[in-house]
């Protein structure tokens, strides 16, 4: 648990996304190296799930192409072993808990712990479902990631209190993809999780310039970016590491 708060402890975390295999493993698993050296503090590995309820159009197609060129959950849990060969960034799977169930909840969870992952983030999972893998996940010391939005209101002391790793706040309505604009208090969800736990808060969903980067990660720890990335790498293809190295790098710079 503590490679997740490790992440937080130099300031301002930059949280990027990148959904696996997508336009390859093996680019996969060059932009992690990649997106450290940039200045990535945490890593979200999305395993692709033919129906990703919580995304927009730029990831679930990334999903698609990574689903046609033949990944599987155990292809990916093969190139974890040879990252972590490597480096000890610390990071989580996104993915959905219907991937989880098909694989086995147990040999799953299990399977990540052995492999050095730090956590999980199961955006369909709502709080109250959360007994489903808890347990496990706290028996493999994994981390079940929790996630906060604008209209969890009353639930927000509930879930913080409750929450391992870091908290997700999500910072808009809807589902995932570049916004113009967020306007949702950011500060305000955080200031509630903090007056039930010290655990840190990262704010997702929308963010893709470094002026947005910069904005929210004055009010939360950290700043989790995906469709941003995504969309270099749907625009580059297997040329796209120093787009996604150089656009990383720009945005640790912001929240620096």
């Amino acid at each position: 648990m503590n490679k997740i708060r490790k992440a937080f402890e130099k300031g301002k975390a930059f949280i990027p996304f990148i959904t696996c295999g997508d336009p390859s493993l093996e680019v996969t698993e060059k932009l992690v190296y990649a997106m450290e050296e940039s200045g990535a503090d945490l890593i979200e590995l999305g395993i692709p799930f033919s129906d990703p309820t919580a995304e927009g159009p730029v990831i679930q197609s990334a999903n698609v192409r990574a689903l046609s060129g033949g990944v599987t959950t155990d292809k990916i849990f093969d190139m974890v072993a040879r990252i972590r060969e490597k480096t000890q960034i610390p990071m989580v799977f996104m993915t959905y808990a219907n991937v989880i169930f098909s694989y086995g909840a147990d040999r799953f969870i299990r399977k990540a712990a052995e492999l050095g992952m730090d956590g999980i983030i199961l955006p369909d999972l709502p709080y109250e479902e959360k007994a489903e893998f808890d347990p496990i996940c706290k028996q493999y010391d994994v981390a079940l990631v929790s996630l906060i939005a604008p209209t969890s209101e009353d639930r927000i002391a509930m879930i913080g209190k409750d929450a391992s790793g870091f908290v997700y706040c999500v910072s808009s309505l809807g589902v995932t993809g570049v916004r113009t604009g967020i306007t949702t208090d950011i500060r305000a969800m955080t200031a509630k999780v903090k007056e039930v736990q010290d655990i840190p808060c990262a704010v997702g969903f929308g963010i893709s310039t470094p002026e947005q980067a910069k904005k929210m990660a004055e009010q939360a720890d950290g700043v989790i970016v995906g469709s941003a990335i995504v969309k270099l790498c749907a625009q580059y293809g297997e040329e796209c590491v120093p787009h996604v190295r150089a656009y990383v790098k720009s945005m640790k710079d912001a929240i620096r």
